[in-house]
């Protein structure tokens, strides 16, 4: 076999011609590689090419204000303000201790923490800092830092303070709406932001002469208009604060809505806090808007919706009697009433209201079971039970705009309970019910208006950037809660409310005569979390009406466990919706009798 140097060439010319043959072969590879690459894959490594090269960023888009109309102008209640993001492209950053000693004495902070935000592995992009002045903005620019810029967004300003804080929300640093408003119509206000696509240097600075250079413009937010009336809300909430100090309770809320469209002229809590500095809060239950948020049972204005639900049922008529025994048993546990309230004798219908009787609205579910008798059974607990979900929508959601709106609870007719008797006994006065003060008054709202439940509303109108207007008109969602006989006879029966409360020494009940004023108080156990109720601990709760000719606006207080002497209701709630009630007459904000 011959050996391997036997093959090898043995002159000069030889060993020329296989060199030659070798350069030649490789060269026909690159030659074939360099067509692969250039022709055939040509697309690819270009725009493998131009990724290496191109930076995108997304260019924010303005917020939308949110405005409320005072009287014939509409006045921006939250604006937005120009500030500045700092980011840093690390790879980029040549010396980032140096880089993060300027920037701690531009914007402050330790520079070690920026360095180590400088030295970041495995990023293009990492965000210093946020809400820099536009001062800030400037020197950052004047480093003339390769890696290191800012970038404008509009934050938001709340000129008045906590005005409407828990109606409105805020928005994060991301730009994204939290709580309020500002989260239930965040898609509205916040636009569609642009794109910016610009090919770079080595540094990454954009090559203004490059034809790849591409830009999308952002598109404003929508303007949102509330239906707030904002001197109402003002005062309201000032009523607010100093009730709740005079109380002492743990929180308190209103909402005064016109029952004849379900728009909110205002609403709010106590205590509150200030939008523009959310961050400082410790406390987040603040950022929550109790009014639609917080369901408690709400104790004796429940009255206002078993009244109607019984007389539209036909189960009594307003100038109804009946002797009322001042206790029912149920279920082996005493219903009964106080003992203010006389003892048995013969009762009305505006006695059951004026006294607050518990005897009188467990007769008036068992008046829906059989007329005539002194049962509860199962017709009238699916009666009520019907009215309660399906014609007071209690228990479901009712779509207002704000974030985290609460249920509520009504307890399932279930007739395989064995207590079911004494728990819907219970509900005809409030009690193992629960809803937030949003519900209930847009319920009775359904009521006073004459039969239609109005979807409640904050938001009366859109306006787009190039100032097309969208109003949001009133949105019906049942038809028929109850005929408008019902409403007119439930009217006066509140009324008569109101005047009981005069005549028992109630002076801050005391309206001019060219008013219709409503109402009803509410004293309400507080439930314990493993069951029953507690002892001398109760929810302060009012609803009522004051108007002209008519209703025209329906007023809900909430009074968490004030620390008072006397009945929650009486001298928790009632005395919130009189300020309210008489600040509405005295601003001129009713009109009165024609």
């Amino acid at each position: 076999m011959a050996n391997l140097s036997d093959r090898l060439p043995k002159t000069p010319v030889e060993r020329i011609k296989l060199i030659s043959l070798l350069i030649s072969a490789v060269l026909v590879l690159f030659g074939i590689r360099l067509f692969y690459v250039q022709i055939i894959r040509y697309s690819h490594y270009k725009q493998a090419a131009l990724n290496d090269q191109l930076e995108q960023t997304k260019i924010p888009a303005t917020r939308g204000l949110i405005e409320v109309k005072d009287n014939n102008n509409i006045v921006p209640i939250v604006l937005n303000q120009k500030l500045y993001t700092l980011f840093a492209d690390p790879p980029l950053i040549k010396h980032p201790q140096v880089v993060a000693e300027k920037i701690s004495k531009i914007i402050g902070g330790k520079s070690t923490n920026y360095i180590n935000q400088l030295t970041a592995k495995h990023t293009q992009y990492i965000i210093i800092a946020h809400q820099l002045t536009q001062s800030q903005s400037n020197q950052i620019a004047k480093l003339n830092q390769p890696g290191l810029g800012t970038q404008g967004q509009d934050a938001r300003v709340y000129p008045d303070g906590d005005l409407a804080a828990q109606v409105l929300g805020f928005v994060n640093p991301n730009g994204v709406g939290e709580y309020g408003i500002e989260q239930a119509m965040n898609k509205q206000l916040a636009g569609t932001p642009g794109e910016l696509k610009a090919i770079t240097d080595v540094n990454g600075v954009p090559l203004a002469a490059s034809k790849q250079n591409t830009q999308i413009a952002p598109k404003p937010g929508d303007n949102v208009v509330l239906t707030l009336n904002i001197g109402i809300q003002q005062q309201v909430q000032q009523i607010l604060a100093k009730e709740y100090k005079s109380t002492k309770s743990q929180g308190v809320s209103a909402i005064v809505m016109n029952p004849y469209n379900g728009h909110i002229k205002a609403m709010a809590n106590y205590p509150t806090y200030n939008p523009a500095d959310y961050a400082s809060v410790t406390n987040q239950r603040l950022f929550q808007n109790a009014a639609v948020d917080y369901p408690i049972e709400p104790g004796s204005i429940m009255k206002t919706l078993t009244t109607p639900a019984a007389l539209n049922d036909g189960a009594i008529s307003s100038n109804e009697s009946f002797f009322d025994p001042a206790h029912w048993v149920i279920n082996g546990f005493n219903i009964h009433d106080i003992k203010i309230d006389g003892g048995p004798r013969e009762q009305t219908i505006a006695s059951i209201l004026a006294l607050s009787l518990n005897t009188g609205a467990t007769w008036m579910l068992m008046q829906m079971s059989h007329k005539g008798t002194t049962v509860i059974n199962a017709t009238g607990i699916k009666t009520w039970h019907d009215y309660m979900v399906n014609h007071f929508r209690l228990g479901k959601l009712t779509g207002i705009q704000q974030g985290y709106e609460a249920s509520g609870y009504v307890p399932p007719p279930n007739m395989n309970d064995p207590s079911i008797d004494l728990r819907y006994a219970n509900t005809a006065f409030g009690q193992g019910v629960s809803m937030t003060a949003l519900q209930i008054v847009t319920a009775l709202s359904s009521v006073i208006n004459g039969g239609t439940y109005y979807q409640p509303s904050l938001v009366d109108e859109l306006i787009t950037p190039s100032g097309k207007v969208q109003v949001y008109k009133p949105k019906i969602l049942e038809k028929n809660v109850v005929s408008p006989n019902v409403g007119k006879e439930l009217i006066p029966l509140m009324e008569g409310v109101v005047v009981a409360y005069l005549h028992g020494g109630s002076y801050f009940m005391n309206f001019p005569n060219n008013y219709i004023v409503g109402g009803k108080t509410g004293t309400a156990q507080v439930a314990k979390p493993t069951g029953g109720y507690y002892k001398n601990i109760y929810n302060g709760t009012y609803i009522g009406f004051v108007g002209g000719d008519k209703p025209q606006y329906l007023i809900v207080v909430y009074n968490i466990k004030p620390n008072i002497t006397g009945y929650a209701g009486t001298f928790g709630g009632q005395p919130i919706f009189a300020a309210i009630a008489h600040m509405l007459i005295n601003e001129g904000y009713v009109t009165p009798k024609s």
